[in-house]
């Protein structure tokens, strides 16, 4: 995989990707903004062991704590509330900034999800990732009831199969009406994964127009920030769902002519062409056969890997900085370094890059470099970044029982040094520490803050800490999947026994024990860190 990424980057002219969070249009074309998120999708046939892959990197600063809702089941005629900022909650109890904006009737039966700042797992094996793709501001209604996180949860909660989760969607859109930016959700299954992509109809319609694209069982797919779905074939309903007035609304506000051929992305996305930099970096890197030219108009919507993909190569690409390429951030940071024989007589010098450069160089600390010597430091998106809440990369595997067919790889902070810990659709239960945001402040009790301190004190020597903190990377990542391969067997056989809940304790207790012993890891890196560096060497 880091051969096909090098091989990726050679062909390349990057620009500054523009990134936007929700509500804040005087940034939409600032670069260096950090609010973002990537997901990658694989299909059925395109991973190596036949499971459906959805992700998301929550990129911003987003609420990280998370908790498993219960499924319920309600009496006729009840209602569900439906919220607005509940993005940036420090608790799940923390109502400060939380408004109620409507109800709906509520479902006789709900399903148990992860509820993540972005809800992305229910028991039943249906997954969900998001990026926002903002659009032009003139769509956007500010009075329609949902935002998406709100859609997210409620089709988690209702649903069991992504058309089924698009499907509701759009009605709730179509009758209470959406009211946020432009977004897109990867939505997953057992089975296959779709792209949906929605935006507002503008502030004298409530409704909302949409498009949803399935990605084919042997591609692979992504999106970051940036409306991608293009020609719609309205007569081939197994690839293409939309809103029914999504050539309409188009005509209306003179975002189309009706005459040259409709794409959903020009006609609402608001860009120069359906892709940028980690689009490109990623469907080139999986399928360099393709010769994908970054200087063309338009990308294929997705693409057919030239090998089979793995779940821990999509985890490889979540921690992508393009260091040891021409675009690599500390490629001009360098120090020399000068050798000595064993009577301490110099004998030469060596050029190095400096130990205290890294990928995810702060606005001030590009500023400050640059102002030394302009051009030290060239911004570039990455795909792994330092202002990351939190990320997921989703499994769905059909011949497994639900409560283990769905497995979320999860980390806190910054994928490209914090572990990953697994949770499964049939835990019920996270580790306490979990319950705590840890975005508004320093929180001893916030889970965040068990990865983020060392890696944060990594970095101040990043080139001599980076293998041995790769190194527990990695140990963990093995460890994971070689002990998820006899602990899902383990399951497996107790749920066929019937022994439904000596299976939930287990999977409550795998994710705890996984997650306290990644915790105990890193802080011993911290005091390491502490010790090497507070001195001030």
């Amino acid at each position: 995989m880091k051969k096909l990424l090098l091989a990726a980057f050679a062909m390349l002219c990057i620009l500054p990707a523009s990134v936007v969070a929700q509500g804040v249009l005087d940034q939409v074309n600032d670069p260096f903004f950090g609010e973002s998120c990537t997901s990658i999708m694989v299909g059925k046939k395109a991973s190596t062991d036949g499971s459906v892959i959805t992700s998301h990197t929550c990129d911003g600063r987003y609420r990280t704590w998370l908790e498993v809702e219960k499924g319920q089941k309600f009496k006729n005629d009840t209602t569900m509330e439906v919220y607005k900022g509940s993005l940036k909650t420090e608790t799940a109890w923390d109502r400060r900034k939380m408004n109620v904006v409507g109800s709906i009737p509520q479902a006789k039966e709900t399903y148990a999800y992860l509820n993540t700042a972005y809800p992305c797992l229910n028991e039943k094996q249906l997954a969900i990732g998001e990026t926002t793709i903002v659009g032009p501001k003139e769509l956007v209604n500010e009075k329609g009831m949902f935002l998406i996180e709100e859609l997210e949860r409620i089709a988690l909660q209702r649903c069991t199969t992504a058309r089924d989760a698009i499907t509701l969607i759009g009605k709730l859109i179509k009758e209470y009406g959406y009211g946020d930016w432009g977004e897109c959700i990867t939505i997953a299954d057992k089975h296959e994964v779709w792209q949906m992509e929605i935006f507002g109809e503008g502030p004298d319609n409530i409704g909302g127009v949409w498009a949803a694209q399935r990605i084919p069982d042997d591609h692979v797919g992504v999106s970051a920030n940036i409306s991608r779905i293009g020609k719609i074939e309205k007569k081939n309903k197994d690839y293409f769902m939309f809103s029914d007035n999504v050539f309409s609304v188009a005509k209306n506000l003179k975002r189309w002519d009706g005459k040259e051929e409709f794409k959903f992305w020009k006609a609402y996305g608001k860009v120069e062409k359906p892709f940028k930099i980690r689009e490109f970096i990623i469907l080139n890197a999986l399928a360099p056969s393709l010769k994908l030219d970054f200087e063309a108009d338009e990308l294929p919507f997705s693409v057919k890997p030239d090998q089979k993909v793995s779940v821990r190569d999509v985890i490889a690409l979540y921690r992508e900085t393009y260091e040891g390429t021409e675009y690599d951030m500390t490629q001009n940071l360098k120090v020399v370094k000068k050798k000595y024989n064993d009577k301490k007589e110099e004998i030469g010098a060596d050029t190095i890059i400096a130990p205290n450069a890294h990928p995810w160089p702060t606005r001030d600390h590009r500023n400050l470099r640059n102002y030394l010597k302009e051009g030290t430091i060239e911004y570039q998106r990455t795909v792994a970044v330092a202002w990351c809440s939190y990320s997921h990369i989703i499994q769905l595997r059909d011949w497994l029982p639900d409560e283990i067919g769905g497995r979320a790889w999860f980390s806190f902070d910054n994928p490209g040094q914090s572990p990953r810990v697994p949770i499964y659709s049939g835990t019920t239960k996270l580790p306490e520490s979990f319950n705590f945001c840890g975005q508004k402040r320093y929180r001893e009790d916030a889970a965040i803050w068990q990865y983020r301190k060392a890696n944060k004190l990594a970095t101040l020597q990043w080139q001599k800490t980076r293998k041995g903190m790769m190194e527990e990377v990695a140990y963990f990542e093995d460890k994971g999947f070689s002990d998820a391969e006899y602990f899902e067997a383990k399951i497996k056989k107790l749920l066929e026994e019937g022994k439904k809940e000596e299976a939930t304790t287990l999977l409550n207790k795998f994710t705890k024990d996984f997650t306290g012993a990644t915790m105990l890891r890193w802080k011993e890196l911290e005091n390491e860190y502490w010790g090497r560096f507070g001195l001030g060497f």
